[in-house]
């Protein structure tokens, strides 16, 4: 089969609604797929901001009450502006509300969660399916996350399309009481420890895991990792049980996007053969930021959740030796209130070395892509991680640990690496004050090597992460998954 058609599922989509990874994924893989001419269609919720954003969007399909707990729903066709078809999943009491997709306003996990994302899983498995309201029928269900992870469930006891689960973080498995089954309609054999129970609960991730025709994650050594203990939150016995059906494929960016030759978010703009144009970059950075215009020292630069899972908890640590390198510290990001006490009061005390910004700004993000020297990203586990291919396009060298995505695409500067062209940034093996301060030292001591930082630029921007070469990565795996289907 040369060209299988693919109903992609997803519970974002930038850049309507995004709150990590899986939004721009969900945004950039589908459309990689479309131009390369695959029938690609993306089933996602209908959040008020992609209402607003399609207004034109037809009704395709009314869906009766699919179980005793999940309302009737319809379907809504409507494309993005490259043409890409969406299914847009319309059902007001699970979707018409504002702000986060899965929060409430306090910050908690919305109480009908597995109602409303057992309705997309459900639609989605119904889409697969002889039963489809829908003339179109894909070859092969690609689900994504445990929002999306229960489709296979229906698949596999009712029989319809090869199913694939992406995991984009373990971590996050959706949970659920035993009396969701009959709620949502799946039938009462289905409770068993190999299918959708798990330690008592119905686990949307766990049935995905274990009853999708193939799976995949993406990078592959978090493919590796997440069948270690450590990484696998519980599911690493069963992922190694499916190690077989297991692919680890690489997130691309978008290069559209992430261009420094033509970002309109930039000072100036640069490429590898004039890379002169972007200490401009710093220099606005620096001004903006509040931080003094330097340049004779290295600026670091950080656009993150400020979180003990990304690390930055040792950069605050790190912080006064930074200004003592010396070099300057530019911080972008949110998350846990203690830590982003910690980077105010850092700011406070070294105004001029350390400026911090609390929230997110997605032109700042580029700006410190493109403004800072060198970036931060000493996650304890990165199941792919963006930032640091942005980084790597932006001649930014990243200084990361070995987890991940970051493990597959950043390669440590030594003497081996500079010889042969690969080494593109600085890479600490474990998660300690200690060893970042020593990958910090490096970067300053190679920084003022202007000779030699430029090499290391230049090897990080010559690196290809564009989506074409995952693109093609997904479509092996979805005929594979055909050709595996029962």
């Amino acid at each position: 089969m040369s060209h299988p058609s693919i109903l992609f599922v997803t519970s974002e989509m930038a850049p309507w609604v995004k709150t990590g990874g899986l939004g721009d994924v969900a945004a950039a893989l589908p459309a990689a797929l479309h131009r390369a001419r695959h029938d690609v269609r993306v089933l996602i919720p209908a959040y008020p901001p992609l209402l607003a954003a399609f207004p034109q969007a037809s009704v395709v399909a009314e869906l009766p009450a699919l179980a005793p707990a999940l309302p009737p729903a319809r379907l809504l066709a409507a494309a993005t502006g490259d043409g890409l078809p969406l299914l847009l999943l319309d059902c007001p009491p699970f979707y018409a509300r504002p702000g986060n997709p899965y929060l409430d306003p306090h910050g908690h996990d919305q109480a009908d969660n597995g109602l409303r994302f057992g309705l997309l899983s459900r639609v989605a498995a119904l889409l697969g399916q002889p039963a489809s309201p829908l003339a179109w029928r894909p070859d092969v269900v690609h689900l994504n996350d445990w929002q999306s992870a229960l489709a296979p469930a229906w698949l596999h006891y009712e029989g319809g399309a090869a199913s694939v689960v992406t995991v984009h973080n373990i971590a996050f498995q959706g949970n659920f009481a035993a009396d969701l089954l009959p709620a949502i309609g799946l039938p009462a054999h289905a409770w068993r420890f190999d299918s959708v129970e798990y330690h008592g609960q119905l686990s949307f991730l766990k049935a995905g895991l274990q009853l999708a025709t193939l799976l995949s994650t993406v990078s592959p050594t978090y493919a590796q990792e997440i069948q270690d203990e450590a990484f696998g939150y519980g599911l690493a016995p069963l992922l190694r049980h499916r190690a077989g059906a297991l692919r680890g494929i690489l997130n691309g960016v978008d290069t559209t996007l992430w261009n420094p030759a033509n970002d309109p978010a930039l000072a100036a703009s640069y490429a590898a053969n004039r890379l002169a144009a972007k200490r401009d970059n710093k220099r606005a950075l620096q001004l903006e930021m509040g931080l003094d215009a330097a340049a004779d020292r290295p600026l670091f630069g950080v656009v993150s959740r400020l979180t003990e899972q990304k690390g930055l908890d040792l950069v605050l640590t790190l912080g006064e030796g930074i200004t003592q390198l010396p070099a300057q510290l530019a911080v972008l990001g949110s998350g846990d209130k203690t830590m982003e006490a910690g980077f105010r009061e850092l700011a406070t005390r070294f105004p001029g070395q350390i400026a911090v910004r609390l929230g997110f700004d997605e032109a700042l993000a580029h700006r410190i892509e493109a403004g800072a020297d060198a970036f931060l990203m000493p996650s304890r586990f990165e199941p792919c991680g963006l930032n640091q291919m942005y980084s790597l396009r932006y001649g930014t060298p990243p200084i990361v640990r070995a987890t991940g995505g970051l493990a597959d695409t950043v390669v440590d500067v030594n003497d081996a690496t500079l010889a042969d062209k690969t080494a593109n940034g600085f890479v600490i093996a474990d998660a300690t004050p200690h060893e970042l301060w020593l990958a910090l030292e490096r970067a300053t001591r190679s920084w003022h090597d202007r000779k030699l930082w430029h090499r290391i630029q230049q090897n990080g921007m010559r690196r290809d992460f564009s989506w074409e070469h995952a693109a093609h990565d997904y479509v092996t795996l979805y005929r594979d998954a055909i050709a595996a289907r029962p």
